[in-house]
């Protein structure tokens, strides 16, 4: 795949980016170099090899996954001005 200089400033003014003739020209030939380089990344045999998710392998730290009310309903409502059966009590604005 190669882009022209028609596709350069058609992706420019897409983007809303001002492109003169002389950068159109240039980003044509930087743009083809990174296809080419893509193109050369298709060729390399990826059988076998598993997708990484970082550079060092790591062990992902898991703990199970259990619902509870989370104890803590006594110390949520433990610094509002006004609680009552651990909820907090607000004045009414709606009459």
């Amino acid at each position: 795949m190669s882009v022209d200089t028609e596709t350069v400033k058609r992706v420019a003014r897409l983007a809303r980016i001002k492109v003169s003739e002389d950068e159109a020209t240039r980003m044509t030939g930087e743009l083809n170099a990174i296809l080419g380089f893509v193109e050369q990344l298709d060729e390399v045999n990826i059988d076998g090899v598993e997708p990484l998710t970082s550079v060092v392998e790591q062990t992902m730290k898991k703990r199970e996954d259990g619902v509870t009310d989370g104890s803590k309903a006594a110390k949520i409502v433990q610094n509002a001005p006004a609680s009552e059966d651990n909820f907090f009590m607000v004045p009414k604005v709606v009459e």
